[in-house]
């Protein structure tokens, strides 16, 4: 788990470094502008930026009962973010699984992708699909009518 913020630490780490540097050169201005930046690029790349995540196993039983999209994932991944941003309000009608935080999840992507963690992989009515495009992922979660 600790590794999902070692990145987000960073970048606030390194983005106080640098604002203490600016306010100590006379620009209290900048400095906040860059910390806000440095915290916002910290939080785009957290597990906060997700939607809770659940077990693979949690989350296999969830979607056979009502057919959403399993979403496996791991923080700082840019293919993830993307994915995430893309999908806007619709990322909460899917089941999240982080692969750092799951080894049963893991398991289940490294199966799928010829032993390669490769994320995000996202599991439609049992099928794998590696990196789709945002807009089909939102066609899986809308109901057929």
């Amino acid at each position: 788990m600790m590794r999902a913020w070692v990145l987000p630490m960073l970048l606030v780490l390194c983005g106080s470094v640098v604002s203490i540097g600016l306010i100590l050169g006379g620009s209290p201005g900048t400095a906040a502008a860059l910390l806000l930046v440095f915290v916002l690029l910290a939080g785009v790349n957290s597990p906060l930026f997700f939607p809770r995540p659940i077990g693979a196993l949690e989350a296999q039983h969830r979607s056979a009962v009502d057919g959403r999209p399993i979403v496996f994932w791991r923080a700082g991944c840019q293919y993830c973010i993307r994915l995430r941003f893309r999908l806007g309000r619709s990322a909460r009608q899917l089941h999240w699984v982080d692969i750092w935080r799951d080894p049963d999840g893991a398991a289940a992507v490294r199966a799928a992708n010829e032993g390669n963690e490769t994320v995000p992989t996202v599991v439609v009515a049992g099928r794998p699909h590696v990196n789709p495009a945002p807009e089909w992922v939102r066609e899986q979660v809308r109901p057929s009518r």
